[in-house]
């Protein structure tokens, strides 16, 4: 029977002679195990965020586009479709459109704002009250705008946080009038802060009006329209898809078979399209990691076998005494694994200090997966059996009379 107390000290003391090549054969699964760790953190950070960006859009979420024109067999980009959408087409949907909660016509286009001598260019939405619904935003301070106030067309408008940020430095902006195109608008809220969405737009940066006054006041021509919706509930978002689709194309009067001027697209397409892609991006990163490991692992795989060949005479000398092949292939086994493992704790610890390096200076989220941490641990194991078998096999087949003599 094998004696691993015995064995497993004889392989300790080894390592303890030759500290400064153990330390280097380590130094191969640290990088490896530690790029690994951080790549994968890099990773589910991204994906997180990602799809945490696209629940805050609401994952019950809809947006209705004008199609793509042709003009002469050439398709042309979105919006340019004969037939454009039309605030009759949003409440239509509001009112024909059961398993539909919310819905919010918008208009957008880039402008100026001024508020006493400082001045910021963001993007104007003009929207309906709705909007804060089908976006699943909250209000930091003050109201939204109302229906009445929307189809009014009354001069007020909702700030985010960024433009609050940038023209109002610390003073209250409730109440404040500020300019947009030259065009006086009275402030009655603050939208709460919502960071940037997963395409790098920064979401605070918008300020929103209702939406007569920027068709009438800061577009100078009829609009480009799109629709936000949102379903009653998740497990509604397909019949309300459905029930969109089906409105729009009588209201068109689209005939069947033919390529309608409109495009329905939902969160939920998003979602699975992002989450998909993380998926590859992560496993790309752990793989690029992984060839590190491999290294390490060779480099075990190496430095064992010049161990045996230093060590073929105390080889000899242990079966002479009446050790087996058997307790000669643990002892290197065990030296292996134990670099391994070894090396395989401290990439760890270096690949969480580096991953949280990583998301402080290049602003990256971060995030650690358990399931990932011990995964690295037992790959670290399993590449010292694996590369440190081979080593351990030949000693133990070593002739104990040849060795002996080996000089």
């Amino acid at each position: 029977m094998i004696n691993f107390s015995a064995t497993s000290r004889i392989a300790l003391r080894a390592l303890r002679t030759h500290k400064l090549r153990s330390l280097l054969t380590m130094l191969g699964i640290i990088i490896g195990v530690g790029a690994v760790i951080a790549m994968l953190a890099i990773g589910q950070g991204a994906s997180k965020s990602v799809q945490s960006q696209i629940s805050a859009l609401g994952s019950n979420a809809l947006t209705l586009f004008p199609s793509f024109g042709t003009t002469g067999g050439v398709r042309l980009g979105a919006g340019t479709a004969a037939r454009q959408l039309t605030m009759d087409d949003a409440f239509a949907i509001r009112n024909e459109c059961p398993d539909v909660l919310g819905v919010a016509p918008v208009v957008q286009r880039g402008s100026q704002a001024v508020y006493g001598n400082q001045n910021w260019a963001t993007e104007i939405t003009g929207t309906t009250p709705d909007y804060i619904v089908v976006r699943n935003w909250a209000l930091s301070d003050g109201r939204y705008f109302t229906d009445e106030e929307a189809t009014g067309g009354n001069k007020v408008c909702v700030l985010g946080q960024t433009v609050v940020d940038n023209l109002f430095a610390g003073e209250d902006p409730l109440g404040a009038t500020i300019r947009i195109a030259n065009i006086p608008f009275q402030v009655v809220g603050v939208l709460a802060r919502r960071g940037q969405s997963f395409g790098g737009r920064d979401q605070d940066d918008e300020i929103d009006v209702p939406i007569i006054a920027a068709m009438r006041a800061l577009s100078g021509r009829t609009p480009f329209i799109r629709i936000m919706a949102s379903a009653v509930s998740d497990k509604r978002l397909d019949a309300a898809q459905t029930e969109i689709t089906q409105l729009m194309q009588r209201r068109h009067q689209i005939p069947d078979g033919q390529d309608p001027d409109f495009q329905v697209r939902n969160m939920a397409d998003l979602a699975s399209a992002a989450q998909a892609s993380s998926k590859v991006f992560t496993l790309l990163l752990a793989s690029i990691a992984s060839v590190s490991l491999l290294v390490g692992g060779i480099g075990i795989m190496n430095i064992m076998l010049v161990s045996v060949t230093e060590r073929t005479r105390e080889i000899g000398i242990r079966m002479a005494v009446g050790a087996k092949g058997s307790d000669v292939l643990m002892q290197f086994l065990v030296e292996a694994v134990v670099i391994s493992l070894l090396g395989g704790i401290i990439g760890i610890l270096f690949g969480m200090g580096a991953s949280k390096l990583i998301g402080i200076f290049a602003k990256w989220p971060i995030s650690f997966m358990p399931s990932s941490i011990v995964l690295a641990f037992v790959f670290s194991a399993l590449v010292g059996i694996f590369f440190g078998f081979y080593p351990a096999r030949r000693a133990s087949r070593l002739e104990p009379i040849e060795a002996l003599r080996y000089e």
